[in-house]
């Protein structure tokens, strides 16, 4: 790979620890993708697709990779937290704001949406949380437990994940290949693919469940080796996720009836093949689900502010590290706070719609910015130029609604950054990192795994 160095890459996050591995920043995409959706979805998707449904997953899974194969290739050539922030900084300091602007307001609102369904969840074990008080409590209670473990260090943050994943990978898993056991034969076989205009409609729901596999790059200054873990861990994640989507999948519908999850689809099926305690076990599965989900949300998502404080788009209290955990604290508790106040509010629900919009216009800048990175050849051209061209594929599936709302916020995006300009809390560049093909890093610190 032929590098070159940016001028616009901050220099080595040093106060930051290596502690994320291969699978701790593999977790991190994971549950950057696996949250709530997978628990709706198997009932949708059957009911509008029937015997194909388990072949979208693998369809839009390849889709996926396209864009994350050059998106991957970018995050390559950084080993400093950002992510989209550094990668847009090619392009100049107010298109960096304007992406880690977007990228945080949209990953905030999904992730307080995600604390309300959490709630949700929750509820099915003890009713009296599901509103009022209760539900107040359990949230900033949940939340400040996530904060505290991640300002505590990142590598506990991880180690919650391990955890978590284990609890909601296992019960799907187990439950997706004895549905395929039971049903023994008697799988039906698609009677062809559905039409061109039928799939796009699907577009954004099938994307949806994919989305987040960009967690586990934000906090490349926090990983070890991140040119090799992170694009290795990102494309491992992918491809996983569809191949157990896909026996999800099938085996949803080797089993059930269309129309018969209703809105609890996972859960029915569990109680199908194992009776109540199939229903409680998917039940559990989706509270840890979500819960990783937040949790890895809140471990990536906070580095944006973190590198925006650093490289001076944000106040400096936004960059600052704890000392004694090296971590980004400060950003950690406002992230933390934001989600809750979100979620007590329910006023969020106008932000989360972007969210797959707004992280299709991110994929979109960071992979444009690889040109910025190295001289490419005439297949990494033909990688930009077809990871770009589905990410606006996508986004041009979104409603006028969408669009909307995606304006709205780059405009105050456009009106913070130019406050913060005429404020001066701008500071100068921060100093040249070298090409990290011509200079190794420094020495890691002990990984997670």
């Amino acid at each position: 790979m032929n590098n070159r160095t940016t001028a616009h890459e901050p220099a080595e996050d040093k106060a930051l620890r290596r502690d994320i591995g291969f699978f701790g920043s593999a977790f991190l995409s994971f549950n950057g993708v696996v949250g709530a959706g997978i628990f709706a979805l198997p009932g949708t998707l059957y009911d509008k697709f029937g015997a194909f449904s388990p072949f979208l997953f693998p369809l839009f899974g390849l889709l996926v990779l396209v864009v994350a194969l050059p998106f991957a290739r970018v995050a390559a050539h950084h080993q400093v937290s950002g992510g989209p922030v550094v990668y847009a900084a090619a392009f100049g300091s107010a298109a960096a704001f304007q992406a880690g602007w977007l990228y945080y307001v949209a990953r905030a609102a999904a992730l307080a949406a995600n604390m309300t369904v959490l709630i949700t969840y929750l509820a099915t074990f003890w009713p009296a949380i599901g509103a009022g008080l209760p539900r107040a409590v359990v949230i900033l209670a949940v939340t400040a437990a996530i904060v505290f473990i991640n300002i505590a260090g990142v590598k506990r943050a991880v180690r919650l994940l391990d955890a978590l994943t284990l609890l909601k990978a296992t019960p799907l898993l187990l439950v997706a290949l004895m549905g395929l056991v039971v049903a023994g034969g008697s799988i039906e076989a698609p009677a062809g693919p559905p039409p061109l205009s039928d799939l796009e409609a699907a577009a954004l729901l099938v994307l949806y469940a994919f989305v987040g596999f960009e967690n586990s790059v934000v906090p490349a200054g926090e990983t070890t080796n991140p040119q090799r873990t992170i694009p290795r861990a990102l494309v491992a994640t992918i491809i996983g996720t569809a191949a157990l989507y896909f026996l999800i999948q099938l085996s949803y519908v080797a089993v059930m009836e269309p129309g018969e999850g209703k809105s609890a689809p996972m859960v029915a099926f569990g109680t199908a093949l194992l009776g109540p305690a199939g229903g409680l076990l998917l039940t559990a599965a989706a509270v840890c689900s979500v819960l990783g989900n937040v949790s890895g949300g809140i471990t990536g998502t906070t580095r944006t502010t973190y590198a925006m404080g650093r490289d001076g788009l944000l106040p400096a209290w936004f960059g600052k590290v704890s000392g004694r955990y090296a971590t980004p604290a400060n950003s950690i508790a406002f992230m933390g706070a934001l989600i809750a106040l979100l979620a007590l509010s329910g006023s969020f629900v106008w932000l989360a719609v972007v969210s797959t919009l707004a992280r299709m216009i991110v994929y979109s800048i960071s992979i444009a910015s690889l040109p910025r990175q190295e001289r490419p050849r005439a297949a990494v051209w033909l990688m930009i130029v077809a990871g770009i061209g589905i990410c606006l594929w996508a986004a041009l599936q979104s409603e006028w609604p969408s669009w909307r709302m995606l304006l709205i916020l780059a405009g105050i995006g456009t009106a913070l950054y130019l406050a913060a300009r005429a404020s001066g809390l701008r500071r100068a560049p921060a100093p040249l990192e070298p090409s990290p093909r011509s200079s190794p890093p420094p020495e890691p610190g002990p990984p997670d795994r």
